[in-house]
């Protein structure tokens, strides 16, 4: 076991020490931060994987919140049965899938386009469903010479490190979450993601509810459910009156000491735990290429 413990920029947040294994069974986790992230060796996910490695692997992300592989060759097929290993598959409300497989959704960006990147906001997948994502799995299919990093938040430390008497006040609140701001008639879509197949919909209008503190279901563990594209207030308050706590929040559970970087490759991998952090895709290679294929594992109710 190995220990780590890291200190909040911060100077009113208390530290805090955690526990991350490095060792498994089927293979060894190289960590990539302080707060969370690891790169898992030794493994060709485009094989069909045992048990063993399966559990081990699902531990890994459970442990870590999100693992990262690299010099993998993965073909449509290839990336779904992965992924199935974990869970059922969800398709994209409001981005069409690939013709012949409609499980995996194209993140591309032309080297000619400007404006807004698909997922350049810290975010958790796909909030605005009821049974938000488990995890997703995403592969890197072109990358730019330079930048197009993800960023990844862990969103346990994030509750963990606020005062007793706002962790008291968030635990019994409820979040309205939607697709409007990205996916609405008058969405972001309209101007950015040209080159994806979005579709815009009055569906992204419809409201639903979600615990602002999220236990895991699998660890047990409490963590900020909030983010920027899908919260648009608390329930029973007013917009205006919502605004100043959940910029606060959001600014909270970026900072940078819950955070890991993660520099693509082509033949990269990340998978992430949807349920218990959020992520950031950079836009800092204009005049460049990157495309990306993701496949969502259906996730359950959360509470």
């Amino acid at each position: 076991m190995v220990q780590n413990s890291i200190k909040s920029p911060d100077k009113s947040l208390s530290c805090w020490s955690f526990n991350r294994r490095t060792q498994y069974s089927s293979f060894e986790a190289q960590l990539v931060s302080g707060a969370l992230g690891a790169e898992i060796s030794g493994i060709d996910i485009s094989k069909r994987l045992s048990e063993e490695v399966v559990a081990d692997l699902r531990q890994a992300l459970l442990d870590h919140l999100v693992i990262f592989f690299r010099d993998q060759n993965l073909g449509p097929a290839q990336q779904i049965a992965f992924s199935r290993r974990f869970g059922e598959l969800d398709e994209h409300d409001f981005v069409k899938g690939m013709e012949g497989y409609p499980e995996l959704i194209r993140l591309v960006r032309e080297a000619d386009e400007e404006g807004m990147n698909f997922g350049g906001v810290w975010h958790s997948d796909v909030t605005h469903m009821e049974c938000p994502a488990l995890g997703s799995v995403l592969y890197a299919l072109d990358v730019p010479p330079f930048g197009g990093d993800t960023l990844f938040a862990n969103q346990y430390l994030a509750y963990e490190t606020l005062s007793p008497g706002m962790k008291e006040m968030l635990d019994g609140l409820t979040a309205i979450h939607s697709a409007e701001g990205p996916f609405g008639p008058h969405g972001r879509s309209k101007t950015n993601w040209k080159n994806m197949q979005v579709e815009t919909s009055e569906k992204a209008l419809i409201e639903v509810e979600h615990p602002v503190v999220r236990t895991h279901p699998e660890t047990g563990r409490k963590g900020l459910f909030v983010n920027g594209t899908f919260t648009l207030r608390f329930k029973g308050w007013s917009g205006a009156e919502s605004e100043p706590l959940l910029k606060f929040l959001f600014r909270h559970a970026s900072l940078e000491a819950f955070t890991c970087r993660f520099h693509w490759q082509r033949g990269s991998v990340a998978f992430w735990d949807n349920r218990s952090l959020m992520h950031f895709a950079l836009n800092d290679y204009n005049g460049y290429r990157r495309e990306m294929l993701r496949s969502t594992i259906a996730g359950d109710r959360p509470y």
